[in-house]
């Protein structure tokens, strides 16, 4: 009798579905639905490309000056990682579904911003918050660091977005004792040596950026791989003189990478601003530092182009990556100065 009453139901199930395809409902339903979704798509990938704008500047006000030291700079990368998550579209590196996973300028965005939150956390675990280099390191950054230094392309179990909801969690949980004058043990040591160091991961990346955008056009390179050093060898023999090309489906990612660095800089260095201002006035190198944010500010202009274009040298086209390779390049070279003047008594 119940399996009577279960084959019934499948059959009047079965010609109820019949019925329907036949009358064409599903397919004017169909035509009508598909259309919709992939504009709906195509509205929020647009929506979801455009750059965020800077984080709120709390940290830069004219009572900054009463704020403890410190405070700025975690405060920058707190703001940073929270804009990288909270963004429209939210963190969109590791999106299996439209119109995410057919993005790729947006996720190499969120990987230059990454990068550079990554190097100041790892800065501010073994530099800023450390006396010496035998002095114990802070709890709270040394949970966060590793947290930021998780896959970017995790989707499920843990997601990327938890891991690094947990490094900021740890960022705050540092900013709160920093603040404290009670509580010794958090601390922020505004030193040259220390912003030297964190300037020279910050000099490296613009190095690396710098080439890779250049190789757009794709030029012979000689090799100096050993140059000014008679002594030196390495692994494998290397070519005197080899062509590197960024290949032409990869300019863009290497275009909005440096651009997102570019992004996360301004933030940081403007906190630095604060942070070091006794600092930079005794090196008399405060405008140098105001000279490396104009040169990177020029990376963010409105790009009216709906294409990274890579047109030659002096060619009819435009090539956006060798102009993002220069703001880039006075950049680095900018910092190179700032370094020399903070090494100096």
């Amino acid at each position: 009798m119940i399996k009577q009453r279960i084959s019934g139901a499948f059959g009047a199930a079965k010609e109820a579905m019949q019925d329907w395809l036949g009358n064409g409902v599903a397919w004017r339903i169909a035509a009508v639905a598909v259309p919709v979704y992939l504009l709906l798509v195509v509205v929020f990938g647009v929506y979801w490309s455009f750059t965020p704008d800077m984080p709120e500047t709390r940290y830069l006000q004219q009572d900054a000056k009463k704020a403890v030291v410190g405070t700025a700079t975690t405060s920058a990368l707190i703001d940073v990682s929270e804009v990288l998550l909270n963004k429209p579209g939210g963190f969109i590196s590791n999106d299996i579904t439209p119109p995410g996973i057919f993005m790729d300028d947006m996720p190499a965005w969120e990987y230059g911003v990454l990068i550079q939150v990554r190097d100041l956390s790892r800065a501010m675990r073994e530099s800023f918050s450390r006396s010496q280099s035998q002095s114990q390191e802070d709890a709270d950054l040394a949970k966060a660091e590793p947290r930021f230094n998780f896959s970017n392309n995790s989707w499920a179990v843990p997601a990327s977005e938890s891991e690094y909801g947990q490094g900021i969690k740890f960022l705050k949980a540092y900013r709160k004792r920093l603040s404290d004058v009670d509580d010794p043990q958090a601390q922020f040591y505004a030193r040259a040596d220390n912003l030297r160091y964190w300037l020279a991961g910050v000099e490296s990346r613009l190095g690396s950026l710098s080439q890779r955008l250049s190789a757009s056009v794709g030029r012979p390179r000689l090799n100096t791989d050993l140059a000014n050093d008679a002594n030196a060898r390495q692994s494998t023999p290397g070519e005197s003189e080899q062509r590197v090309k960024t290949p032409w489906l990869k300019l863009d990612n290497v275009f909005y990478e440096s651009r997102g660095t570019a992004w996360a800089l301004i933030c940081f260095l403007r906190a630095v601003e604060v942070d070091f201002a006794d600092v930079l006035a005794n090196k008399n190198a405060a405008v140098s530092l105001r000279q490396i944010i104009r040169e990177l500010e020029g990376t963010q202009q409105a790009m009216y182009s709906p294409m990274v274009l890579n047109g030659g040298g002096f060619g009819l086209l435009a090539n956006h990556s060798l102009v993002m390779a220069s703001y880039i390049t006075r950049a680095n070279a900018a910092i190179t100065d700032l370094r020399d003047l903070l090494s100096q008594g």
